[in-house]
């Protein structure tokens, strides 16, 4: 097996000589260097859907993985990922992995970079937003592993500035929000462009029809994995949930109240609409905490800036709506708030799903309006939750300052000598190269953008002066259109008699800027053009 191996390729332990209990990523056939680079990221054992994928993915099967979100299923194909690189590579890209959202993509891409430092594997991740000449050319300076957003990664097939045939390994990650999204259609293009013999990794959250349906049609007798019992909650042990009925206008001194908690440190606010989001977060900045807003009406280097800020502790309290924080992981949230109440179970699941990852411990809390009590308890009973009835609470109800341990003296102010960040006026806006904001592909729901379009030509037109004399258009202004300076008026009529003298009466010719010869429409007596209408619009 060994010898069949190309060079530089890694080879993993054999089976065989693993330990029957896999307590380390040696155990499951890493490599030693890999492990001990993850060593010294302070990775040193391997969660459940870990432990079940990489052995498999390490011998070459297809597999689906499932998992709940924050339980590692990054390593989970990443490890074997690297594992399959022929490094040097030639510059064609060995592996590709599709992701639903931006923020997914650049964690994804961040944590293979770290795992793969050691060995030198260049990763590059693409995605709508940006400009595409840097992503270009670091494409032909040659790239070992893509990480990318569906539309943008069809952009780049598309110019032929992106050469898929040398993938070797796919991964399909988070595919359920990938369908949910509205991303199938670009996903089966890209499969399609994909060589057929390749090893095609597929991990999802939950498995609805429309996963299993793509991965019958595209895996090849896949293994699937799960990390849990199938009679297990979906919902994280180790994160706390606490729900109360609010009333609409408590809501705000009830937030102030609640992010003055003992122990909290990052807290995640998600509110339904990009307007709640924008207002809360303001609400939030007039009350002294340090907070920031993510949605989709915002440019990419606008939530990239709030994002970035957010994980290096400059802001607190990032506000979002749920498909601007699909695929945000963040070390250190404590808490997240459910501002407004979640439209259905998944939605609740990748919410909470922002704390208590990695087997840390978090508290989720979730307000529910009383309109939206029908609503909660539809979700209390999909996920077979003990809050049927929320009890009914106020920024003033002992049971909030008991229960989430509030200290009495909060109100609805941060005190000044709590208000020790920095604020996200500390953290840079990143020039991305934009003309300006970043328009959605397919509608707010759908979280892939697309760089704007060129800014619009002036017409062109000349402009009419009163008695019927055409305005000068000058050197600056005939480049901006188009015309170099000198050149003939693409817009002047093209007839002989127009060029007739000014004593006819009917025609006359006048110099213009540049020494370019201006010319007069000869009128009629019923005062229409000489040109013919279809001259005119020429």
């Amino acid at each position: 097996m060994g010898a069949d191996r190309k060079p530089g390729r890694r080879t993993p332990a054999p089976p065989s000589e693993r330990r029957f209990v896999l307590t380390t990523f040696t155990d499951l056939g890493v490599d030693t260097e890999t492990t001990e680079a993850l060593v010294g990221l302070g990775i040193e054992e391997p969660f459940t859907i870990q432990s079940l994928a990489i052995p498999l993915a390490l011998e070459g099967h297809d597999l689906i993985g499932q998992a709940r979100t924050g339980t590692g299923k990054t390593l989970a194909f990443g490890l074997p990922v690297l594992a399959r690189l022929t490094l040097p590579g030639t510059g064609r890209p060995q592996a590709l992995v599709v992701a639903p959202t931006r923020e997914l993509a650049i964690q994804v891409s961040g944590d293979l970079a770290r795992a793969g430092a050691h060995i030198g594997a260049r990763v590059l991740t693409v995605y709508g937003g940006r400009s595409y000449e840097p992503q270009v050319e670091a494409l032909r300076a040659g790239i070992d592993i893509v990480v990318g957003t569906p539309g943008r990664l069809l952009d780049l097939a598309r110019q032929r500035a992106l050469d898929l045939g040398g993938v070797v390994s796919l991964v399909l990650d988070e595919a359920d929000e990938m369908l949910d999204l509205g991303f199938l259609p670009d996903v089966e293009r890209i499969l399609d462009l994909l060589a057929p013999d390749r090893q095609t990794m597929l991990f999802s959250a939950t498995m609805p029809a429309a996963v299993v349906a793509l991965s019958r049609k595209y895996l090849r007798q896949p293994t699937h994995v799960r990390a849990e019992d199938p009679d297990e909650n979906r919902t994280v042990p180790t994160t706390a949930q606490h729900i109360f009925r609010t009333h609409a206008m408590d809501k705000d001194e009830l937030l102030a109240r609640v992010l003055q908690a003992h122990d909290r440190s990052l807290a995640i606010v998600f509110c339904r609409t990009k307007r709640s989001c924008d207002k809360v977060a303001a609400d939030l900045s007039s009350r002294g905490f340090a907070a920031a807003a993510v949605h989709g009406d915002l440019g990419q280097g606008q939530r990239e800036r709030a994002l970035r800020a957010f994980r290096a502790g400059k802001i607190d309290v990032l506000v979002a709506t749920d498909v601007a924080a699909r695929g945000i992981d963040v070390t250190g949230v404590t808490h997240v708030i459910n501002y407004t109440c979640p439209e259905d179970e998944k939605i609740y699941l990748h919410r909470i799903g922002r704390t208590g990852r990695a087997g840390g411990a978090g508290i989720a809390i979730t307000f529910v309006d009383w309109d939206d009590v029908s609503r909660w308890k539809m979700i209390n009973e999909a996920l077979e939750l003990p809050f049927p009835d929320p009890p009914e609470t106020y920024s003033t109800s002992d049971l909030l300052f008991e229960t989430l341990d509030i200290p009495p003296t909060a109100g609805s102010r941060l005190p000044r000598a709590a208000r020790t960040r920095a604020g996200l006026e500390a953290e840079t806006l990143e020039d991305l190269g934009e003309t300006g904001r970043v328009r959605s592909r397919r509608g707010p729901n759908r979280d892939e953008a697309v760089a704007p379009s060129p800014a619009r030509r002036p017409s062109g037109r000349r402009r009419r002066t009163r008695g019927g004399r055409h305005g000068a258009t000058g050197a600056g202004e005939a480049s901006a259109v188009g015309v170099p300076t000198g050149a003939p008026d693409p817009l002047s009529v093209a007839d002989p008699g127009a060029a007739e003298s000014a004593s006819s009466g009917t025609g006359s010719t006048a110099e213009g800027p540049g020494g370019r010869t201006r010319r007069r429409r000869r009128r009629r007596p019923s005062g229409g053009s000489a040109a013919s209408p279809e001259a005119a619009s020429a």
